[in-house]
């Protein structure tokens, strides 16, 4: 029998350093601040930390800007406070995926610094350079943070391409030797005992600016390919890529073993059932669960036997999943339970993002002031340009921000809900009372214990890693149901999106293996009565 692949029964937890655990008082969580809190991870059961970036950064995109890939930023500690990390990790059987970010580099970089001097530097195609067209921009290309993806650079007179922020000019990936120093710069993390990478925005980097493409360039897989070759292919190591552009004609040939490039995607399609099609995604409009369903449905068949899903509710680029489509309310256990059980019953590795487990909501944002992150921002001034109410601005803003996401780590009760001795870089959720790290451990019944028995399924059971998956009454408006199958064994998932009660049939029984809510051990599913949130997994007996 072949050995199947770590990460394939791994759970992923993620950690946005910044506003984890302060271990310093000066308001900004950090390495030494991570170190202390193993304790808790190790609780929760997760065997992988995947780090947003802690490299050296200007932070113009809270460290997505980088200015030495070998350096930490002296914010989030030293080289010996990294090592020490991944080394204490490493004893507590958790390995450590750092974030990699090489679509484009900060503008500080000094390989950026030495572009800019002349058109005739050694450094100057690392970058991507073009002259203006009729006296603006080369062509009509849009950053994704608003505006041009074309910024003007007074030195030599022409443009660079940045499609994030102007701060984050992006790497020209047809140079030879620009790559060649980003195998360099991976093996020297390889080299120091990491798990793997998570790979930002990695289906940017084959773009074709002339001709407008942006994702899924041609020559995307044979740099991936490339990568693989020169640097983790024949590593016992995880990689995933954020793909935002990935459908699944081409989001099948990532996680394709026999290609040889990435071990699964981040893919969003599942994310867009509550946006207006075609508009953005600050456009909203009510949950369509059974858009939601079909496109987890698409995605678990496509990569069946040839690939891998990545399974994700929440990250530091999107809101807080029980304010989105569960209920922060009055049903705030039962929906963030019910939300988990969804994703950890399927087929893939789960990511968990810090405060998921303990059911963290977003922010009650009252203005602009508010908010910190340069995609909110820009999106609130553009908005107001063009018209819009600015009740309606925030109401989108409250919805979608990445904000939401990246206010402090609710550890306790105390001042800053413990996140810090000092003054919180940003923002702590008013609710830290209510909801923290403290109150989860007490309490049988939390949401935090809830999560750590879906990590032990996992665990424990094959079918979550190895069975099919079949999606059940895929029309009905209320109820995600669906089957894992595997060696002779059947489990049915069922949860009720919603606070109205939802009926649902299926022949036989079911032996309960897990329910957010008091059930006898064995339960007749002929005629189900799910209550608000309601989420069951059971075996058909």
């Amino acid at each position: 029998m072949v050995k199947e692949k770590w990460w394939k029964s791994s759970v992923v937890y993620q950690i946005y350093p910044r506003s984890f655990c302060d271990s310093n008082g000066d308001g900004i969580g950090d390495l030494n601040g991570i170190h202390s809190k193993l304790w808790y991870l190790r609780e929760l059961g997760v065997d992988v930390i995947w780090l947003s970036p802690v490299y050296a950064s200007p932070n113009a995109d809270n460290g997505y800007d980088i200015s030495d890939y070998y350096g930490i930023s002296p914010e989030y500690g030293s080289m010996e406070d990294m090592k020490a990390l991944i080394l204490e990790c490493k004893n507590c059987g958790i390995r450590v995926i750092m974030d990699l970010v090489v679509n484009h580099t900060s503008d500080e970089h000094p390989w950026f610094v030495e572009a800019k001097k002349s058109r005739d530097n050694p450094y100057r195609d690392y970058y991507i350079w073009r002259k203006g067209q009729a006296g603006g921009p080369p062509n009509g290309l849009k950053s994704g943070f608003g505006g041009s993806a074309w910024e003007y650079s007074e030195e030599t007179g022409e443009y660079y391409l940045h499609f994030y922020h102007k701060k984050q000019p992006d790497l020209n990936w047809e140079n030879e030797a620009m790559r060649k120093e980003i195998w360099k710069m991976m093996n020297f993390w390889i080299d120091m005992g990491i798990g793997g990478f998570r790979m930002d925005v990695i289906d940017v980097i084959g773009k074709i600016p002339d001709q407008e493409i942006k994702e899924n360039g041609p020559r995307l897989h044979q740099y991936l390919q490339e990568m693989n070759r020169e640097t983790f292919g024949d590593k016992n190591l995880m990689t995933v890529g954020e793909c935002w552009g990935a459908d699944i004609e081409n989001g099948s040939l990532f996680s394709d073993p026999d290609r040889r490039e990435l071990d699964m995607i981040f893919q969003f399609e599942q994310m867009l059932a509550d946006q207006v099609p075609g508009k953005q995604k600050w456009d909203l409009r009510p949950l369509e669960l059974r858009r939601l369903k079909q496109a987890f449905a698409k995605w678990q068949q496509a990569l069946d036997e040839k690939g891998w899903n990545s399974l994700f509710w929440n990250s530091h680029d999107l809101p807080r999943i029980v304010s989105r489509w569960g209920n922060d309310r009055e049903y705030r256990v039962q929906s963030a339970k019910m939300l988990a059980t969804v994703l950890h019953g399927m087929k893939g590795t789960p990511y968990i993002y810090q405060g998921e487990e303990i059911g963290m909501t977003n922010y009650p944002f009252s203005g602009i002031e508010d908010l910190v992150d340069v995609e909110s921002v820009n999106l609130y001034h553009e908005r107001k340009r063009a018209g819009y109410r600015e009740e309606d601005i925030m109401k989108s803003l409250r919805a979608k921000a990445r904000d939401n996401a990246r206010t402090s780590m609710q550890w306790n009760g105390g001042r800053e809900g413990g996140f810090t001795e000092g003054t919180p870089w940003y923002r702590v959720n008013p609710n830290y009372r209510e909801i923290n790290v403290e109150r989860a451990l007490e309490d049988p019944d939390s949401i935090f214990h809830y999560y750590k028995k879906l990590i032990r399924l996992r665990k424990e059971e094959p079918i979550l890693i190895q069975g099919s998956f079949l999606l059940l009454c895929p029309e009905d408006e209320t109820v995600f149901a669906y089957m894992r199958e595997w060696n002779g064994k059947q489990w049915l998932i069922l949860c009720n999106f919603y606070e109205n009660p939802a009926g649902f049939s299926y022949s036989g029984k079911g032996r309960v293996i897990l329910s957010n809510y008091e059930q006898d051990p064995v339960v007749g599913l002929e005629q189900v009565k799910l209550r608000p949130y309601e989420a069951i997994v059971c075996e058909i007996i």
